[in-house]
């Protein structure tokens, strides 16, 4: 049987398996993958929304599996040029109305009998940006979320922002509210290939910003580093990675630049504007650079593109969205999932604070998680952190999908990109700068094989 599905998989396909190159690092694929991985769910009908989300939310769960809440935060002062995430411009008026909706939604989502059955592992505020409401915004925020959340003893409350206009005092009354993580998307240290990208500050503010609030010793503070961007040479990466840890951070994310259509950036560049960003190859290198600065730096790897100078940070959301972890989604243009539903909040202003007003739930598209799901969920977490384990696979399974997948794998370490070792499979460096093609090559391979297991 597990010979007969291991036959099905079109190891020809060279959109699947990659190419074998003496490079496998920089050509095993035509082009990257997307940012995250992921798989299908059924839309559910429109007028059943509400109906199936009070059922949802109206019924204790006696599991205690983890959970996490997200709160969006959709403004921003200036559109980064990378940024597809976009929505309001930041306005104290329509932050003010955004805010007081917001509550509105927080009382009643934490009352839910769903929300009370079982703690909170992680919480992260998101946008956007979070930093660009008022200090006595974010104090009173934190205060909620701990006064309404059941919370584990050791929840991760996360503030994501930019140092720009996040002085001293907010940084104080956010600790006040009890954030106990702190998120900056500092992108590069470099003036110019700041100020391409539209981030307002220069480096050497955005260096001295971090090491301030590292220097109060309170929380967790980390950045996002991005690779690839205009005027970003490997020399400025080079730098940008030393300034890392000239900040002291306790964390650091490295991001490469995906190219997506439509976005301001790829606009400038068409019009000479700005130069290209940094291709494919040239990205991998600058992948390749940071994973040796950090290993020669004796950083502690959390994931693929997440590492940590000691044990004080330890990204538990970031880490568990990629899990079968529940996520309470909370705000315009948040998403998360539910007991076997996903859901989408509006992205609409108007239409999510007349939503609230209608003690309605914001929702713009509600859906039944894919069967597959756990199996998805198994296989981005092994990814993200680099290593695939056989009995957490079948375990999620429920039947040797390990050993039906094996034919995959091989060709995958012919071509370079994994090492095959016995009951584990471990991505290379090229695997490790692939890994969201191979991620989702292996979803769509095991869909394919879990639902032939079950027809036979």
């Amino acid at each position: 049987m597990i010979k007969e599905l291991s036959s099905m998989i079109d190891l020809e396909n060279l959109e699947l398996t990659g190419q074998h190159t003496p490079d496998p690092l920089r050509y095993a694929f035509k082009r990257k993958g997307g940012a995250h991985s992921g798989s299908a769910a059924r839309p559910i009908a429109k007028e059943e929304t509400q109906s199936r989300l009070t059922q949802a939310l109206g019924e204790s769960v006696d599991k205690r599996s983890p959970r996490c809440l997200y709160i969006h935060i959709p403004f921003c002062r200036v559109r980064c040029t990378y940024c597809n995430f976009f929505q309001y411009a930041s306005s104290t008026k329509l932050m003010d109305a955004y805010f007081e909706a917001l509550k509105t939604e927080i009382k009643r989502k934490s009352a839910e009998a769903w929300t009370q059955s079982a703690p909170f592992h992680a919480v992260y505020v998101g946008g956007g940006t979070p930093t660009d409401l008022s200090g006595a915004q974010l104090q009173q925020l934190g205060q909620m979320i701990h006064q309404h959340f059941p919370l584990t003893p050791d929840c991760e409350v996360t503030l994501e922002g930019r140092i720009n206009r996040f002085g001293e005092d907010k940084f104080e009354s956010a600790l006040e509210g009890g954030f106990s993580r702190f998120s900056f998307g500092i992108q590069s240290f470099n003036t110019q290939v700041r100020r391409a990208a539209k981030r307002l500050d220069d480096g050497d503010v955005a260096l001295e910003r971090i090491q301030n609030m590292v220097a109060y010793n309170s929380a967790p503070v980390v950045i996002d580093l991005l690779f690839g961007l205009p005027h970003q040479t490997l020399d400025i990466w080079q730098k940008d990675l030393e300034l890392y840890l000239e900040s002291g951070a306790d964390g650091v994310d490295l991001y490469q630049l995906i190219d997506m259509k439509g976005l301001p950036m790829q606009q400038m560049v068409e019009q000479g504007k700005l130069p290209a960003p940094a291709n494919t190859a040239t990205k991998a290198t600058m992948f390749e650079m940071g994973v040796n600065f950090m290993a020669k730096r004796y950083q502690r790897r959390l994931s693929c593109n997440h590492w940590a100078r000691g044990n004080r940070e330890r990204s538990i959301y970031n880490s568990l969205a990629k899990t079968t972890a529940e996520v309470l989604p909370i705000g315009a243009g948040a998403g998360g999932n539910v007991s076997g539903l996903q859901m989408m909040q509006t992205r609409n202003m108007e239409d999510y604070i007349q939503a609230i007003e209608a003690d309605q739930y914001p929702v713009a598209m509600l859906m039944l998680a894919d069967a597959n799901r756990e199996i998805t969920s198994c296989i981005r977490a092994a990814f993200d952190r680099g290593v695939l384990s056989k009995q957490v696979l079948n375990h999620t399974a429920g039947w040797d999908i390990y050993s039906a997948a094996m034919p995959l794998f091989e060709k995958w370490q012919t071509n370079g990109l994994v090492k095959v070792d016995g009951d584990y499979i471990a991505l290379t460096l090229a695997g490790e700068f692939w890994n969201v093609n191979l991620a989702q090559n292996l979803i769509n391979t095991a869909s394919s094989l879990n639902q032939s297991h079950i027809a036979a």
